[in-house]
């Protein structure tokens, strides 16, 4: 598959990465020499030095043959007049996009904007969106450090730390199942000494691990008891940060008014004027986040969690720190920056959120080739969880998981038949039309695109 990601930085570099290390052919456009020269010396792309919106620059990336264009420039009017003529000029097939203004993405006007008549973006990706809605997830979640839902939220990944106290440390994988036989979860991929790999069944889990699961939604949370989480539900949460993350997870905290009580503390009076006018309940302060006697009025010492939701990561790492030290309970923190997010987790932050791959996650999951619906990427992108169909040319379907030949790297998780999740065994029977969701290394990403193929002679 042809592709051409116009920007380089680093949601742009981190989908050529991805892209380019599956064996796809990726081309990639910025009009930034450093970062050019970044991209041609680490990754295996073809790099072109150029406005990502000219026409000569996309008719020299090769946008008259390309399958994707995915343009993700740090503007989102680039990335719309990009989108544009990509299709306009050389009927590029499919088109991603990252728009993060709220003036484009308002409902009246987004179906009318984006549309072929208008600026045809098949895909709009919003980074805020994408990251507002994952922070409620990981709220619903207490004790994962990262989650994500499948199959109409019947199925769920979580990643859990697994500490000395894990009542099922030393106990074999395939022994698990015996001490729980009505348990549906499954231990799909472990991180283990910087290394995340799919385990044996005969492997055990030790203290220190990264532990991913996939579980029935309704098992989720005894699954988490059972390996050693039972983090109650944060109930009063104080918001560092009103900006376009903070609003929207505010607002929705704040329609669950019998669930939270919430706090927000933003820089910006004007802003902090605006967003305390849509609240019903919630309570909105204007002032520095890291003085101690603004955290103080918040509260901050009886809440239950600190979010902080700005742009800044250095304001948000100290702010964490100051909210735990004043008493805070557990800390949820963005972090953008990939250097700072080992120092986050070792001054006790429980959740660390990376934007950009949350972006990346969003992303794939329209780059994948066959029936694949949904792609998260976990452990820095080492691994995937991928949620496909099974269509009438797959070779999976009428076979059992006993009798798959499925290669190292890959480990199935659910199976939803119809609205029944099912937890794989060795004689479960593989259907046209089921939904499975699957743990695989990024090595193997393309043998899983082929198994789930969309049709007969398509790959």
């Amino acid at each position: 598959m042809k592709v051409i990601v116009c920007g380089a930085g680093q949601v742009g570099f981190g989908i050529a990465r991805h892209l380019a290390g599956e064996g796809h052919d990726v081309t990639v456009v910025d009009r930034s020499p450093s970062l050019m020269r970044r991209i041609a010396d680490t990754l295996d792309v073809r790099p072109v030095l150029g406005h990502g919106a000219h026409p000569e620059v996309l008719a020299e990336a090769g946008a008259g043959d390309a399958d994707i264009l995915i343009a993700v420039t740090a503007s989102d009017e680039v990335n719309m007049v990009a989108s544009q003529i990509a299709r306009t000029l050389f009927e590029t097939p499919k088109i991603i996009a990252r728009v993060r203004d709220r003036h484009y993405l308002a409902s009246r006007w987004q179906e009318r904007l984006f549309c072929d008549a208008a600026i045809p973006i098949d895909v709009i990706i919003s980074p805020e969106t994408a990251v507002g809605d994952m922070v409620m997830r990981r709220l619903a979640v207490p004790g994962a450090f990262d989650n994500a839902a499948f199959s109409d939220a019947r199925v769920q990944m979580v990643g859990i730390s697994i500490g000395e106290d894990c009542p099922v440390t030393d106990t074999p994988l395939n022994q698990l199942t015996g001490l729980f036989p009505d348990l549906r979860a499954i231990v799909v991929g472990l991180r283990r000494d910087g290394k995340t790999y799919v385990p044996d069944f005969s492997d055990t889990i030790q203290p220190g691990d990264e532990a991913y699961l996939i579980t029935a939604a309704t098992d989720t949370e005894r699954t988490l008891k059972i390996f050693g989480h039972e983090e109650h539900q944060a109930r009063r949460i104080v918001i560092i940060g009103g900006g376009s993350i903070g609003t929207q997870v505010a607002r929705a905290l704040d329609l669950q008014t019998e669930n939270y009580s919430v706090t927000v503390i933003e820089a910006d009076e004007d802003r902090a004027r605006d967003l305390a006018e849509t609240l019903n309940r919630g309570v909105v302060l204007s002032g520095n986040a890291l003085s101690p006697e603004l955290l103080v009025e918040a509260e901050i010492a009886d809440a239950d969690l600190v979010l902080t939701l700005t742009n800044d990561d250095e304001v948000n790492i100290l702010a964490t720190m100051l909210a735990l030290q004043e008493g805070c309970e557990r800390g949820m923190c963005i972090i953008n920056e990939s250097t700072f997010q080992p120092l986050a987790t070792r001054v006790g932050m429980e959740v660390v959120i990376d934007p950009r791959a949350i972006t990346i996650s969003s992303i794939l999951g329209h780059v994948r080739q066959g029936r694949v619906l949904r792609v998260h990427a976990v452990a820095g992108g080492a691994a995937e969880v991928i949620e496909a169909e099974i269509g009438e040319a797959s070779e999976l379907g009428g076979q059992t998981l006993r009798d798959l030949d499925l290669p190292d790297g890959i480990r199935i998780g659910a199976v939803v038949r119809g609205d029944a999740p099912i937890t794989p065994r060795g004689s479960t029977e593989l259907k046209t039309g089921d939904k499975v969701t699957l743990f695989a290394m990024s090595d193997v990403i393309e043998t899983v695109e082929k198994l789930f193929r969309a049709g007969r002679g398509q790959a």
